[in-house]
């Protein structure tokens, strides 16, 4: 039986990973959800630079017409300023 490292997020063996890719979240949403990790642990820099590639994935030119670009960019600020507010917590009383 494989340790618990040894599987993926929804149980497979990862000897299955040179198989076709599996369907699940976009890899903007893993980026974005390791931006949030990142900022739970206290890593800013790793938060600002994965919020960069983020950006660049975000605000490039579509391949395909995207319906949800609006939400997108509004999660993109929304990380901007999570992001903002670690970075200064004294302006947090000021508002």
């Amino acid at each position: 039986m494989a340790d618990e490292e040894d599987r993926g997020e929804s149980g497979e063996d990862t000897a299955r990973a040179g198989s076709a890719p599996r369907q699940g979240r976009r890899l903007s949403d893993k980026i974005l959800v390791a931006f949030h990790q990142a900022c739970d642990q206290g890593d800013f820099e790793v938060a600002e630079q994965l919020l960069r590639v983020l950006e660049m994935m975000l605000t490039r030119r579509p391949v395909s017409p995207d319906i949800n670009r609006r939400r997108n960019i509004e999660t993109l600020v929304a990380a901007h300023e999570r992001l903002w507010h670690l970075r200064h917590p004294e302006a947090a009383g000021e508002q």
